[in-house]
């Protein structure tokens, strides 16, 4: 297997892992209203067909780099370390978790596992996994795609962080305060 297939493998095997596993959550008591949410949305549809639909064999002014095998297979194990670590937070979440910014019934802040690390596992995970995919393609397009799902995922976080802060009070104030939102070990 190639790095680019085992690139495209591992997205692959996420995107279906991940949409099987919603049928796991609870159902939504309050939700964010479209328009909130459809911002955040246009970034990551633009970025998700710039980053993936382009295929990896452009050469001239449009590769900008091309990393060697060993980089290449470093990129996939990044990949892989992102999607697992998305997957420890989505799991550690368990019925709370939704695609949409919600709320459940007996929501609470979840401080433990990789919500003690950072405020957002999930897109700290999948951020990686996208830097480490733009690596790997050393595309404009990969480029161009990675900046604009970080666009897409900033959007939601700050979305998510005041539609929280509006639902679960200071609690969640207290727990902004003490982890940091997307990059561990950084200053909250």
């Amino acid at each position: 297997m190639q790095a680019g297939q085992a690139v495209a493998a591992l997205w692959l095997l996420w995107l279906i892992s991940w949409l099987l596993a919603a049928s796991w959550a609870d159902p939504a008591q309050k939700r964010a209203d479209f328009k909130s949410e459809a911002r955040y949305r246009v970034f990551w549809l633009a970025g998700t067909v710039l980053m993936f639909v382009p295929a990896h064999g452009y050469v001239g002014r449009l590769r900008l780099w091309t990393p060697t095998l060993a980089e290449a297979w470093i990129c996939v194990a990044l990949i892989a370390i992102g999607i697992a670590f998305a997957w420890w937070a989505r799991l550690h979440l368990g019925r709370l978790w939704s695609a949409n910014v919600t709320a459940k019934a007996d929501h609470r802040v979840v401080d433990t596992g990789p919500y003690g690390l950072v405020r957002h596992p999930i897109y700290t995970g999948l951020l990686l996994s996208i830097l480490a995919t733009m690596a790997v393609k050393g595309t404009v397009w990969g480029i161009a795609g990675a900046a604009l799902l970080l666009v897409g995922v900033v959007v939601k976080a700050r979305l998510e962080e005041s539609f929280l802060r509006g639902e679960l009070g200071p609690a969640y104030d207290d727990y902004a305060r003490r982890v940091p939102m997307l990059v561990p070990f950084t200053p909250a």
